[in-house]
């Protein structure tokens, strides 16, 4: 029997965390709409939970998750979400040459 929702526990993929830009919310908080969205590809409440990593909801609307490819593309077809990008960590760098923040 295949299962029908992919698990983040399945450890042949590898999971990323990514951000998932999602419409404003208008009845609903917004870290409740995260959970809901995310629970309606990882297939239950506490599975989302656990892959919530951070819910915004002042400056955009979204949230961070750890998500396996076939997730990205499953929850990239929800209505509601207009975008998912996978999170990316910069270093600033400064130097103390020419072009050196002050």
């Amino acid at each position: 029997m295949a299962d029908s929702v992919p698990s983040t526990a399945d450890s042949s993929k590898p999971a990323s965390v990514q951000i998932v830009y999602t419409e404003r919310p208008q009845d609903e908080e917004p870290e409740a709409y995260h959970i809901r969205t995310l629970a309606s590809v990882l297939g239950s409440e506490d599975a989302a939970k656990e892959a919530l990593i951070y819910s915004y909801k002042t400056a955009a609307s979204g949230f961070s998750a750890k998500l396996t490819q076939e997730q990205v593309e499953q929850i990239s077809k929800l209505p509601g979400v207009l975008q998912v990008v996978p999170s990316k960590t910069l270093q600033l760098h400064t130097g103390t040459g020419i072009g050196r923040l002050h």
